[in-house]
């Protein structure tokens, strides 16, 4: 076959653009550190490398983003259920010493203060939010806890559920006298035969007091009991609020008490599910909001169209917020109020700090009348009715000593069944974060593998690469010194 000049200086440029072509390639890895430099190259190295990125920007998204604001929010969850333990094993130690020191005024007001002040604290670490958000509030973020002001202007028509196991015996001292039983004109009339004496109650005590003086419903199993429902005052002089007729329940507003006449406690003790509904608009600072915690439907009563106005409804249910901490995997991160934070340590301290409130008020009374009989003007039959008077005072005082003592007991026994609670609802937390520090334990193996296969996929060999260059360059080189030498002869170097 004839070679012509035109078929060597075609075939020459092919090769020395073929090695030129290999050299830049060479080239561009080297400067770049990259195999491909558009997915044209090498499509496998392009779909892998996407594919590698994707996965790998989502685990950054788990790891670097998703994984420590849950660690956080959970964080802040834990301090405040740890700092409301703490609290509790306080309020526990106070009623220690209120239910087994002879106490004085100065104890007594010294115990109540610290004990009021901590269930203020309780209930404002139910307040704890982070970043802005509200832990313990479920899906409403943006609505607190508790109440942050005095609120008067919202009725809250509330259903709380309850169950027979929730009636409890209470005990209250009755036939109390006051001074102004005690008639000075005429001492011979007074009348001071009747001793005080505990009445015991069975009740169910609902989560608020000073609740609002209308009808309230009581169901059992879902139907409207058949029993008569008295509304009476706790200051009724008329009417025993705590000895109502044995198939009649009688409802104290002021306490928020519902009081079981006989009959009535041994149909309710042993039934399952007991609902009442009831209402309140008066809320003090500190108070929980009825929302996070029973059904209940709201309305503004400055509303001009009160009380016709359509009510917001709410309705207790789990509200879980979750986190995706990895791969299609959840976490709930957030513990809710109603499963940590009860009504019930609340008026556990309440009723403490009326028993001491009666027996100051009874101590007042006892003062009193010890001065009167000082009195060097007061007449025999005065004294006589003064001293009787005096006497069923100290009854009474006994009475409200040991009804004291018995509130301080309960609340002993109330804290730490709270405790129980609460440590229920860290342990769950703790385990959660366990989950959270786990996955974030694998993510962070899971994002060095994936770098390194992102890196094996995409990156060159250095070393290599640089073997490579050096050798095609010179191939390049050689063949463009081959090529000089072909192209420099002519037809006379032939002749």
């Amino acid at each position: 076959m004839r070679v012509t000049n035109k078929m060597m200086t075609n075939s020459m440029m092919y090769n020395i653009n073929k090695n030129k072509n290999n050299l830049s390639l060479l080239d561009e890895q080297y400067s770049t550190g990259k195999k491909i430099q558009r997915p044209s190259q090498d499509p496998i190295i392009a779909v892998r490398a996407l594919k590698l990125r994707t996965n790998l920007s989502e685990l950054n998204q788990y790891y670097e983003k998703n994984i420590p604001d849950a660690k956080s929010w959970m964080d802040v969850t834990e301090s405040a259920l740890t700092n409301i333990n703490d609290i509790l094993t306080s309020i526990n130690s106070s009623c220690v010493q209120g239910s087994n020191d002879p106490l004085t005024e100065a104890d007594r007001t010294s115990i109540v203060k610290n004990l009021v002040e901590y269930k203020k604290q309780i209930y404002q670490e139910g307040d704890a939010n982070y970043a802005g958000r509200y832990v313990f509030t479920g899906y409403k973020t943006d609505t607190s806890l508790i109440f942050d002001n005095e609120t008067v202007n919202l009725n809250y028509k509330i259903t709380e559920k309850l169950t027979g196991s929730n009636i409890e015996s209470i005990s209250k001292v009755t036939g109390e006298y006051s001074l102004s039983d005690y008639d000075a004109t005429t001492p011979t009339s007074n009348d001071f035969s009747d001793a005080p004496t505990l009445v015991n109650s069975h009740r169910l005590r609902l989560s608020y007091n000073n609740l609002d003086n209308t009808d309230i419903t009581i169901n059992i199993g879902g139907v409207p009991t058949t029993y008569t429902v008295n509304r009476v005052s706790a200051s009724s002089t008329t009417v025993d609020p705590y000895n109502p007729p044995a198939n009649e329940i009688n409802f104290i507003p002021e306490t928020g008490e519902i009081i079981l006449g006989d009959t009535v406690y041994n149909a309710y003790k042993l039934e399952g599910d007991i609902s009442v509904t009831y209402e309140k608009t008066k809320f003090i600072e500190g108070d929980l909001r009825p929302e996070h915690y029973f059904d209940c439907d709201v309305k503004d009563i400055t509303h001009p169209s009160y009380p016709t106005n359509p009510a917001i409804e709410y309705r207790v249910a789990d509200q879980p917020i979750e986190y995706e901490i990895n791969f299609n995997q959840k976490l709930k991160i957030n513990t809710q109020g109603k499963d940590a934070l009860k009504h019930s340590i609340g008026r556990v301290i309440d009723e403490i700090l009326q028993s001491v409130q009666d027996v100051k008020a009874t101590e007042d009374k006892i003062s009193e009348v010890k001065k009167m009989l000082e009195d060097p003007n007061v007449t025999a039959d005065q004294t006589t009715s003064l001293n009787e008077l005096l006497g069923q005072l100290n009854t009474e005082l006994v009475l409200k000593n040991k009804l004291m003592q018995d509130k301080f007991e309960q609340g002993i026994e109330g804290s730490s069944k709270y405790q129980d609670t609460l440590n229920v609802a860290i342990a769950d937390l703790g385990s959660r974060y366990v989950r959270l520090e786990l996955t974030e334990s694998r993510l962070s193996s899971q994002q060095v593998q994936f770098e390194d296969l992102m890196s094996n996929n995409e990156d060159v060999d250095m070393v290599d690469t640089v073997i490579r260059y050096n050798s095609a360059e010179t191939i390049y080189n050689a063949s463009l010194s081959a090529a000089s030498k072909v192209v420099k002869n002519t037809l006379l170097d032939f002749l």
